[in-house]
């Protein structure tokens, strides 16, 4: 299916570079984060002054009744791609902080009744309960069609101390367990890469309850990898189960130098279907 090239909605866009490996087309409501995570590129990407721990409305937006109004017509506009790719949400900040929360409710669940996929990235373990109550309290909750739809993911890099305002990585490793034992899709980011043997113990940690990984270097920082590392991360990587989807990022598949048509089956391409 040939999709719109270079649409930037005000909430639903199509993003370009590093990003686009998560998701052809991509939904921003809210810009900042309160995670605190040292590594965050956000402030080096956008405009200066626009990054802050502090979570704003975007300014495109009269006001949260106007950015779902602008959601619901833009998801109209586009519905045909977003069928066949889906929509992630989000890039300029976690969806499932509590301050970002309850409008990600919203566009979730216009996204399921109109049958389009949901893909949601976060750095929480405390959302839970409140998520789906805020589901449930839209009314007509079709637990088959969500589960149908919607995908939770979560960022796994092993180091806390790097993220100090979010939930520890091993609560949102249980969270993973728990909502995929719901029957749930779920994935991980392991992006950033801080260093190989802790994104490696957060793989080996979460396995069995994940759909797919994400796998990919930290942007900027002045980071030096080393390669031998490298190589013996991707070894390990290749001892993994076979039902265990691997997607290898841009950055990773150059420090290694592979060819991607080499690898073996489960080591997936970016526009990987995990919905199917």
């Amino acid at each position: 299916m040939k999709t719109v090239k270079n649409y930037h909605g005000k909430a639903i866009y199509q993003p370009a570079g590093k990003a686009a490996e998560y998701g052809e087309w991509g939904c921003n409501f809210y810009i900042g984060c309160s995670n605190w995570c040292g590594y965050c590129f956000c402030s080096e990407i956008l405009k200066p002054g626009l990054w802050s721990s502090t979570v704003t409305l975007k300014k495109a937006f009269k006001d949260e009744q106007d950015a779902i109004a602008v959601f619901e017509k833009e998801l109209s506009k586009n519905l045909q791609a977003l069928h066949d790719f889906g929509l992630f949400f989000s890039f300029t900040t976690d969806p499932l902080l509590p301050e970002t929360m309850e409008l990600t409710a919203q566009g979730v669940k216009t996204c399921v009744e109109n049958g389009v996929n949901v893909k949601l990235l976060t750095k929480r373990a405390d959302f839970i309960d409140k998520f789906f109550k805020l589901l449930v309290s839209y009314g007509n909750f079709d637990a088959e069609l969500y589960l149908k739809h919607l995908a939770f993911g979560f960022t796994l890099t092993g180091h806390d101390e790097l993220e100090p305002g979010a939930s520890s990585n091993g609560e949102r490793i249980q969270a993973m367990k728990e909502l995929n034992e719901l029957g749930y899709k779920t994935f991980a980011s392991i992006e950033p890469i801080v260093d190989f043997q802790s994104s490696m113990s957060m793989i080996k940690a979460s396995f069995p309850f994940c759909n797919l990984y994400k796998v990919g270097l930290m942007s900027g920082k002045g980071i030096n990898y080393n390669f031998l590392e490298a190589k013996q991360f991707f070894s390990e990587l290749q001892l993994l189960p076979n039902s265990v989807k691997i997607y290898l990022k841009d950055s990773l598949v150059k420090l290694l130098g592979v060819d991607r048509a080499t690898l073996q089956a489960n080591f997936v391409s970016s526009d990987y279907n995990m919905f199917q």
